[in-house]
């Protein structure tokens, strides 16, 4: 596994040009809005998203082997499924997150760049389907863990505002200071923590094409004392539904992101909208939101034309919070509960067995592996299809169900879980979709479609 300080020592070049390339991002926004008027709610925020394995990244590692990406991926995604399974199985208190932290072998897929503050100050968090609170680290800190972007100070900034502890936004539960600020606490089930206080601030999003968006008044979580989290990233942005996300807090019900290609470092079309904006086309599928995070109907697997014998029971929640179906940002992998992922281990074992040589990986016994490289062995490979409730369905070619883990080893990009554990449709599924969420009509659409055809 890689360690993030011993990148950000042996990378100095690289760490330079994502200094400028942070700074030089936002003293734009400061000149282009200059001369207009803020706009406290707009109708719609578009920003880019940057893979972790993004050239644009701070996780980006040039040197790094295929082998490393493929671990660090399963590692992650491995770490993200724990905490996704733990959550169902325990009572959480509002003070409780729902992710596994941010070191980077724990869920960091998807970044998002913004600025805050009067100056800016420009940031760099993580986006998390699961996750409700914008949140960062702030100055003075009193436990902090290193961060690449400047760390925001609100006493330097024109525009802070402190939550007082009557506003609706402070949890009824939480302790206020002795000026009367709302606190907020949240803690992960890998011992990390963010201790801070609520307040209100200016936000700035460089949006795809370039340009700048503001939002004015967000509620969000000053941190000052944070424990063992991360060394790159300086926060999270939750896009749950519940009230202290951004997406409610600007009184929206949609939001979608692109994901294209994420084996090509140099893909730069990703992308978040939220607003009415949102490109909500597509096939829809029913939504349903259980302890902040997003669920949906799989009703059945085909590979080519051929039904997968799977009973589509085996896919629904319980009411003790076992099973469902999660669809989330912060896996790379899917995870398939057993009852669906035999049939479909089988299936591709019938089609690829007799052509190319099967490998058994030490010590991962469940990974699906074969000779060969992936993009010229698998021509022909017949489409995995994930068909969910109402007639919309997932559409998984050989570059979402397979990831190179040598040059000449490529394995299949779906692990097992127990029969009773939950099903999570990762990001490595979702490339080449546009996803839209519609929480008014509790609608999720997927539309396949390069990104860069939905740019302003």
């Amino acid at each position: 596994m890689e360690d993030v300080s011993a990148l950000i020592h042996c990378e100095p070049s690289l760490l330079l040009v994502i200094i400028v390339f942070l700074l030089s991002s936002f003293s734009a926004i400061t000149t282009t809005t200059t001369n207009a008027a803020t706009v406290v709610k707009p109708p719609r925020v578009s920003m880019k998203l940057i893979h972790r394995d993004s050239v644009l990244s701070p996780y980006y590692n040039r040197t790094a082997t295929i082998s490393e990406r493929f671990w660090r991926d399963v590692n992650s995604s491995t770490s993200r499924y724990a905490y996704l399974k733990a959550r169902t199985n325990t009572t959480f208190s509002t003070s409780d997150d729902v992710r596994g932290g941010l070191s980077e072998d724990r869920s960091v897929m998807l970044l998002v760049n913004f600025s805050i503050g009067q100056p800016p100050v420009p940031q760099l968090a993580v986006m998390d389907s699961a996750s409700d609170l914008l949140w960062i680290q702030c100055s003075p800190c009193k436990t902090c863990f290193k961060q690449l972007s400047p760390m925001f100070d609100p006493s330097k900034s024109s525009t802070y505002r402190n939550l007082p502890c009557n506003s609706p936004y402070c949890p009824m539960n939480q302790n206020c200071d002795s000026a009367r600020t709302c606190e907020y606490h949240r803690e992960y089930v890998d011992t990390t923590s963010t201790h801070g206080t609520l307040g209100r601030e200016e936000l700035r999003f460089v949006t795809s094409d370039g340009g700048t968006t503001s939002v004015s008044d967000v509620i969000f979580g000053c941190g000052f004392e944070n424990h063992g989290i991360t060394e790159v990233a300086s926060g999270i942005l939750g896009l749950s539904p519940q009230k202290e996300s951004l997406i409610s807090q600007m009184d929206s019900s949609k939001f979608s992101y692109c994901i294209g290609s994420l084996d090509d470092p140099h893909y730069e079309y990703n992308h978040l909208i939220i607003g009415d904006g949102a490109k909500i086309e597509g096939y829809s599928t029913p939504l349903q939101v259980f302890d902040n995070s997003y669920h949906l109907t799989l009703e059945g697997i085909t590979v080519g034309d051929k039904q997968l014998d799977i009973d589509p029971k085996i896919f629904r929640r319980r009411a003790s919070g076992d099973g469902g179906v999660f669809i989330d940002s912060g896996s790379a992998v899917t995870f398939l509960t057993r009852g669906g992922y035999d049939p479909l281990r089988e299936e591709v074992r019938s089609l690829i067995g007799t052509v190319l040589q099967m490998v058994i990986v030490q010590d991962h016994p469940d990974l699906l592996c074969y000779m060969g490289e992936a993009s010229r062995a698998l021509k022909g490979f017949p489409v995995v299809t994930f068909h969910f409730a109402g007639g919309a369905d997932l559409v998984l070619d050989a570059d979402a169900m397979f990831h190179q883990l040598e040059v000449d080893l490529f394995c299949m990009f779906v692990r097992p879980t127990a029969f009773k554990d939950s099903t999570i449709i990762g990001i490595r599924a979702q490339q080449y979709y546009n996803i839209a969420y519609d929480l008014d009509e509790m609608n999720l659409y997927f539309q396949r479609i390069d990104c860069e055809l939905l740019e302003d």
